[in-house]
């Protein structure tokens, strides 16, 4: 039986000539020759323009060799291929060829064929091949095929390798032949374990397609206006006989090469259409058809298919020696039982069957196939089949199954004839994946319910979703096609009525879908007018006596009143529904059969970009026209990267813009990964405005695989860049004096004013000369960017021009400010050397002026892989490839920053000052003259880069004459934070005229400094800086804003308005932070003092959140113990209020009156005091945390000052154990910094607690380093002045000393989650926040569920330090009302892997500014890539730290985690292993500078040898160190030491 699907019965030993000798592999390859040799234009679907398809690659290959197609019309033309998006609407892309006379086919992978049904139905009448690869790859889903098989195309199936080269081949012959659409389908995993075949013959080939009839399809042409109206195209089959097979043809071989005919094949090889005559003897019937004009050419028939496609298979026999028919039957002729396989296990089945012994139940048992699926023709089915066969099983591998029966056992229930004397029994069954080792089991089990009396139907055969294959990763959808749809379920819920809806799984369609707006409009129309007619019946419903009882009448005149009202419609649609339901009466019943029709509907029709193409003939202009109430949501997948790209055949138009412009429509442009709150603000207005709307939606992704980062950083891209702007327009507005238009997109209103104000002066002009067009609308960009550097550099000469002494020019490009500071010391020391100096950063350098310099050079530093920063960028592409410039008389010197250590690895050794030394060659190779030798700054000498520049810069004054010059002034010093502290009259500074400046969203970098005390930091969104700076834009600067939340304990109210403020003031999400608080992002400077001052209104603060100054407070959460925990937690909040600056300046800056008079709280003092910190603060930041054991969960080891909680023998709190001197900070490569832990420094009652954290603090403020920052924190005070020393300073200043620590035990450090009840009997839920981030996405609404809960919590919320959520204080007889809701907003789950519930990351990208990779964002996503391994080696409920952050700052603690990764470049990370489960030992490095693909090679094979050799009990970290795989670090200060991977010196 096997032989059906595997070639083995070809001769091996037959030999190829030596032409054909190529091996073909994979299906994909097999269909991809075929498909180019038979056609003139090939659409190649991909999943983006970067990524080949499986069959992409091989198109490409025989494009670029050149090579012909056999239907090509003259010798040296070769098939167009054309690359489609397969989210871009591809088989748009067939209509012009198809219809100008060529012959088109398309390969594709399934995923398009749904969406594209409309076009299907179009394009069945023309002679497109669809070769369509079936996903998932590992398991197909046959359903696609059958959703579509009505749609007029002809399905052919192919299993095998060689199959594949056959049915390619002959879905290209039947096309041609017939004039109609062939769908050539196949499951790649079939032909997985196939041998290699011989590539096919050209002759073959040739004869099969018939190039007479190529040729008179390619002679002619059809005209049609449009894509989405009918054109009335029918298809024509070729009228002549078919060419006969001779006998000079060679033995048969594998693939498509000629056998011996043993008969010649003429009267079956006659045309489709000539077939009649021939029957009846006319043989010349074909020839004078061929000369006959007819007025109606008979359209082709099922019949014509069949009889075309046996034809064509005949001349494959003849010349192959293969066989195939409509229906293939494999198996004993006396069989009495059958299997009807649809779907991608035939083989394997197929071979058990093979094998089976006798006494099995499935014994001597058929196999039967369709190979050509449509046209159906039953009787072809019935002649197949052994008049023996009395039961057949019918499997069907469908993955969503949509009614009852399955659409092949209503094909083959129709067509075999049942009952006593025929088949007995035809059952169906639902086939999912089955595993190769238990095929004979489920064999067992089909046969055994076959076989039975009263076989039951619809049984499912396997699991319904196959094993995860590694190997698919890249390839997962993350199903962010529906997030629109989501949003409308959300809304609308059971109100939601899409028309053109495809899939009910998703109950509505996928962003890539380009179903017609005419079919979906016409169904909205047809579902009005039935609601219509229901009103009305309705209304006569109400006075009829039909009812048995009265109820229904009153509610139902009452609802027919209301029936247009949403609202109101919707609250009486449940008492008429009741009603009805009680009363029964047969009009009650007619009117329950439409009971969805008492709610009014949201109509809406879903579609793509691809409805932007030809809107005058579409549906969205008929929509638009006809002011119907509907509502069109309109998704546009086209990444902002790529919009350069698009094809300018195929230029989109503007819908909002179109239907703007009718004036009668609700308009609307939204992006969800922008704005989640403006997606469900204009969806709901669209809803409620009566007439068309049109709701524009952004999703951009490159392909199926893409994660929602990037698609979030591509939304970002093209709203901030006004690609995509966000804006509503409601005509409606006009009626109640408001603007019609509202523009959402925060950060570009300035920009577009200023865009409108020019437009409008410019539009006329280039209307009333379009030769201007072009220039005009460039100024704006490119132009006007050259236009500024070339102004600047003018005007800055004219003011030299009366200076003496030689000119020099000083290019920078500066990451981090340091060699921007270095560049502007230079030409401070330049011009009092008398040198006419000029200082830019290199992008805002005219680079066609470096020929001309006398005199240049430049500072770099180094950003991620040997990489310009990126403001000098634009000058080294600019110059990197020249062949004009010539500096021959240009003298230059360069001077890089960098550091010899970074990267460690000798492979990477080259990325050391790379920028420096490839400019200091590619200068040296257009002919400059070297001024001075390259200097290379290193962070690794003693004075870092100062060494080498100190070494550099006198040889620059030598070169130049000018380093004997006497008299020079001194230097001011570099002012520095203790400066900018001193100066700033107690933390005012200049903030108010900052804040008050509209010419920039920023602050002065003081200013910046100092409003750090105020809890805030100014920021910019990294995501779009690249994209900001090429428009010449200054960065998308906004603010964090930290609150200042001692414990982390909030009330439900001040969880409310924290929400409020995320929403109105942020970026509509919050950040719970590893300091147990709030933070909001996104905060622009316009919307800053508004935001203070409803922070201070919900009763909280933000003053010290940052800063060098005492900042929040931790305390342990503890939920079991809540009485203790509040005696704890006063000590928390004492501590803070007691170490709060004194200053009034916060109040003056923020807490204004409404006439903004400052309002100074200590009277009009015009001098402030401040008795802790004095008017330079703390040398650094200062922090502290309380730990209650047993749980470590705010790592007390990691802070300035850790108290230990001891409770005493009453229960009660006794006092505490101080740890002091540990912190997290530490800087890359620079063994001189390091994080540290805590070290004891005894006991304290609790009543002295806060008294002695501010002597340690007063200790640190007197004795810290002021002029080092990176050596400034009390760790390393500690270190300096040791532990005895530093304390007894402390105890002196006390006048107490610390008693003897107290025992304790620490047994974790992470949360504990779900449901806990204390010892008052209250409960408490601890809710899994990943890294802290609440918002809400199409998926989880957890930011909304949160708020909801919020509004009826009677407890508490207390925030951990671990990033996560408690609801605390619950009573019994609230929990079901809570539970309720948690499990609405799915805030219920806590079913999570260990690893993923105990992981935390900092924010890093796209908003700290000192991020050098990934964080938040892509630690879940690295977990996901572990999980799986977790789970075979049986560790997913194993609790590992692990955490993440994107630089060594240690915002996250990582240096405490077992397994951490420190950011070290993008996409590249440091990786420490054999740090304590308790947060107690510091860990260690394993990996430099490793990336994702060796994260997983080193992490999968270490948790596999600890599931296997870990000891009792044994912790991930512990384990490393006891096994060697890493040393244990047992104090900062040896961090550095014997770590697993040696940095090298060498360069």
């Amino acid at each position: 039986m096997a032989f059906l699907f595997r070639s083995s019965s070809v001769d091996e030993s037959a030999k190829m000539d030596a032409a054909s000798a190529h091996q073909i592999r994979t299906p994909e390859e097999a269909v991809s020759r075929i498909a180019y040799l038979a056609s003139d234009v090939v659409v190649s679907v991909q999943p983006s323009l970067a990524t080949d398809s499986p069959f992409s690659s091989h198109l490409k290959r025989y494009a670029g060799r050149k090579d012909q197609s056999l239907v090509a019309q003259n010798a040296s033309s070769v098939p167009e291929i054309i690359s489609v998006r397969q989210n871009n609407d591809p088989l748009l892309s067939v209509f012009s060829p198809i219809r100008s006379g060529k012959l088109v086919s398309v390969t594709t992978n399934s995923s398009i064929l749904l969406p594209s049904v409309s076009h299907l139905y179009k394009l069945a009448q023309y002679p497109v091949v669809l070769h369509v690869s079936l996903e998932p790859k590992n398991f197909a889903d046959y359903s696609v095929i059958t959703s579509i098989r009505n749609t007029g195309w002809t399905f052919l199936q192919s299993e095998t390798l060689q199959e594949a080269q056959d049915m390619a081949l002959t879905a290209h012959a039947l096309a041609v032949r017939t004039g109609k659409g062939v769908v050539h389908f196949f499951a790649p995993e079939t032909s997985a374990e196939d041998k290699a075949i011989p590539a096919e013959n050209t002759t073959v080939v040739r004869d099969v397609l018939d190039i007479d009839a190529v040729r008179r399809f390619q002679s002619g042409s059809i005209h049609a206006s449009g894509i989405y109206a009918d054109d009335g195209h029918v298809a024509v089959s070729s009228i002549y006989p078919e060419p006969v097979v001779g006998q000079s043809q060679t033995e048969k071989s594998g693939g498509l090469t000629p056998v011996p005919a043993e008969s010649k094949a003429t009267s079956a090889m006659t045309s489709v259409k000539t077939s009649r005559a021939s029957e009846s003897g006319d043989s010349e019937a074909s020839v004078s058809v061929a000369t006959t004009v007819e007025t109606a050419p008979p359209q082709i028939t099922s019949a014509d298919i069949y009889d075309a496609a046996t034809r064509i298979w005949v001349q494959l026999q003849a010349s192959v020696g293969r066989s195939y028919s409509a229906f293939e039957y494999t198996g004993p002729a006396d069989a009495t039982n059958a299997l009807f396989i649809f779907g991608s296990d035939v083989g394997s089945f197929a071979a058990v069957l093979d094998n089976a012994k006798n006494e099995d139940i499935f014994a001597k048992a058929a196999v039967i196939t369709p190979r050509l699926y449509r046209p159906w023709i039953g009787s072809k089915l019935v002649n197949a089949i052994p008049k023996s066969i009395k039961r057949i099983a019918v499997l069907e591998q469908i993955h969503r199954k949509t009614t009852k029966w399955g659409p092949l056992l209503i094909d083959v229930l129709t067509s075999v004839k049942s009952g006593p004397g025929g088949v007995e029994h035809i059952v169906g069954y639902q086939l999912g994946y089955v595993d190769p080792q238990v095929i004979t089991q489920a064999l067992r089990g089909i046969f055994q319910n076959l076989t039975s009396e009263k076989p039951i139907q619809n049984l499912e055969v396997g699991v319904r979703d196959a094993p995860t294959q590694e190997i698919q990763d890249a390839n997962q959808a993350p199903k962010l096609e529906t997030a629109y749809n989501k949003i409308l379920d959300q809304l609308f819920g059971n109100r939601r009525y899409v028309a053109n809806a495809l899939r009910s799984e998703h109950a509505g369609i996928s962003a890539n879908v380009a179903a017609s707006p005419e079919f979906g409009f016409g169904s909205l129309l047809a579902r009005k007018q039935l609601r219509n007619r229901f009103i009305s019946e309705a209304k006569a419903a109400a006075s009829s006596k039909e009812f048995t009882t009265d109820g229904p009448k009153n509610f139902l005149a009452r609802w027919a009143m209301n029936a247009e009202d949403p609202a109101k419609a919707g609250e009486i649609a449940d008492d008429v529904i009741a009603r009805l339901e009680t009363d029964g009466s047969p009009l009650a019943q007619k009117l329950l059969r439409n009971k969805g029709l008492f709610r009014k509907e949201s109509l809406w029709l879903t579609g793509s970009d691809a409805w932007a193409y030809d809107l005058g003939n579409s549906g969205v202009h008929h929509v638009l026209a006809s002011g119907e109430n509907v509502n069109m949501l309109i998704i546009d997948s086209t990444p902002y990267s790529e919009k350069a790209a698009a094809d300018a055949e195929r230029r989109k138009k503007d819908i909002g813009l179109y239907a703007m412009n009718f004036g009668n429509a609700y308009v609307a442009s939204t992006a969800v990964y922008s704005s989640y709150t403006q997606v469900l603000q204009a969806l709901l207005e669209a809803d409620k405005f009566d007439g068309p709307s049109v709701v524009l939606a952004y999703l951009p992704y490159f392909g199926e695989g893409d994660s929602p980062l990037t698609v979030l950083q591509e939304t970002k891209k093209a709203v901030d860049a006004g690609y995509w702007p966000l804006y509503r327009w409601n005509p409606d507005n006009e009626k109640k004096g408001e603007p019609n238009f509202s523009l959402d997109s925060e950060l570009i209103k300035q920009e577009l004013k200023n865009f409108l104000k020019r437009d409008n002066q410019l539009t006329q002009l280039m209307q009333k000369e379009p030769k201007f067009a072009s220039s005009l609308a460039q100024d704006f960009g490119t132009e006007v960017r050259a236009q500024q550097k070339r102004k600047a550099k003018d005007a800055y000469n004219q003011l030299l021009e009366g200076l003496l002494g030689a000119p020099l020019t000083i290019l920078y490009a500066s990451d981090n400010g340091n060699a921007a500071s270095l560049a502007k010391r230079l030409g401070n020391r330049g011009r009092a050397r008398g040198l006419k100096t000029t200082v830019m950063a290199m992008e805002d350098y005219p680079v066609e002026d470096l020929s001309s310099e006398e005199n240049i050079v430049f500072l770099t530093s180094v950003a991620g892989q040997g990489e310009f920063p990126q403001n000098g960028l634009a000058f080294w592409d600019a110059i990197k490839d020249s062949t004009d410039l010539d500096l021959a008389s240009v003298s230059f010197s360069v001077f890089g920053l960098g550091d010899s250590h970074y990267w460690p690895r000798k492979e990477d050794k080259i990325y050391y000052n790379k920028p420096g030394k490839d400019l200091f060659r590619l200068l040296t190779n257009l002919g400059g003259k070297v001024l001075a030798d390259i200097g290379l700054g290193d962070d690794q000498d003693p004075d870092a880069y100062h060494t080498a520049y100190n070494e550099w810069e006198p040889k620059i004054w030598a070169a130049l004459g000018v380093d004997k010059v006497e008299g020079l002034p001194e230097e001011p010093p570099p002012i520095t934070n203790e400066d900018i502290k001193l100066a700033s009259n107690y933390l005012r500074g200049t903030i108010v005229e900052g804040l008050n400046d509209p010419s920039t969203g920023a602050i002065s970098a003081a200013d910046q400094q100092l409003t750090k005390f105020h809890g805030t930091y100014m920021q910019d969104d990294r995501d779009v800086r690249d994209e900001r700076k090429a428009q010449g834009l200054e960065p998308a600067y906004s603010f964090m804003i930290r609150c200042r939340l001692p414990g982390g304990v909030a009330t439900p109210k001040q969880w409310v308005q924290m929400d409020d403020i995320s929403n109105e003031l942020g970026n509509e999400t919050m950040k719970l932070t590893t300091r147990q608080t709030f933070q909001f992002h996104g905060v622009v400077k316009g919307k800053l003092k508004p935001a203070m001052q409803a922070i201070n209104r919900s009763l909280m603060t933000t003053i010290a959140a940052c800063g060098d100054v005492n900042r929040n407070v931790m305390c342990s959460s503890l939920p079991t113990q809540s009485s203790y925990h509040r005696e704890v937690y006063a000590v928390s909040a004492k501590i803070s209020d007691h170490l709060l600056p004194s200053t009034n300046a916060y109040h003056e800056i923020w807490l204004t009156d409404d006439d903004n008079k400052k309002t100074q709280v200590a009277g009009e003092a015009v001098q402030d005091f401040e008795p802790l910190y004095g008017p330079t603060y703390l040398p650094r930041k200062f922090k502290i945390t309380i730990a209650i054991p047993p749980h470590n969960d705010t790592d007390v080891y990691a802070h300035d000052i850790g108290l230990i909680a001891i409770k005493g023998a009453d229960g009660h709190l006794e006092g505490f154990n101080i740890l002091a001197g540990g912190g997290m900070g530490a800087t890359h490569n620079n063994k001189k910094t390091y994080p540290q832990t805590g070290r004891m420094f005894g006991y304290c009652a609790a009543e002295d607690a806060h008294i002695a954290c501010e002597k340690i603090m007063l200790v640190q403020r007197d004795h810290g380093d002021r002029k080092n920052r990176k050596h400034a924190r009390l760790k390393y005070t500690i270190d300096d002045m040791t532990v005895d020393v530093f304390r007894a300073k402390v105890e002196d200043l006390w006048g107490k000393k610390f008693a003897p620590a107290k025992p304790f035990k620490f047994e974790s450090n992470v949360d504990t989650f779900g449901w806990q009840k204390d010892e008052n009997g209250l409960n408490h839920f601890t809710f899994f926040i990943e890294n802290g981030r609440i918002e809400d996405t199409p998926e989880f609404q957890m930011k909304t569920g949160l708020r909801e809960i919020a509004k009826v919590l009677k407890g508490e919320f207390r925030l951990t330090g671990n990033q996560h959520l408690i609801m605390s204080n619950v009573a019994d007889e609230d929990l079901p009302a809570l539970q309720a809701l948690m499990k609405q907003y799915k805030l219920d789950n806590v079913q999570f892997s260990g690893l993923r519930l105990s992981s935390s990351a900092c924010v890093a990208f796209p908003t700290c500014g000192l991020a050098m990779a990934e964080s938040e964002r892509y630690l879940p996503v690295l977990i996901g890539k572990l999980e799986d391994c977790l789970e075979a080696n049986g560790l997913r409920q194993d609790s590992i730290v692990m955490r993440m952050t994107g630089c060594p700052n240690g915002c996250a603690r990582p240096w405490l985690a077992e397994v951490a990764f420190v950011g070290k470049a993008y996409g590249a990370y440091n990786m420490y292993l054999g740090g304590g489960y308790h947060g107690q030992r510091l860990n260690k490095l394993y990996r430099s500078s490793i990336k994702e693909d060796e994260i997983l090679e080193i992490m999968k094979p270490l948790l596999k040898r600890y599931a296997l050799e870990r000891e009792e009990g044994e912790r991930f970290g512990d384990f490393c160190v006891r096994t060697g795989v890493i040393k244990a670090t047992t104090d900062g200060t040896n961090f550095h030491e014997g770590v697993a991977e040696e940095e090298s010196d060498e360069e």
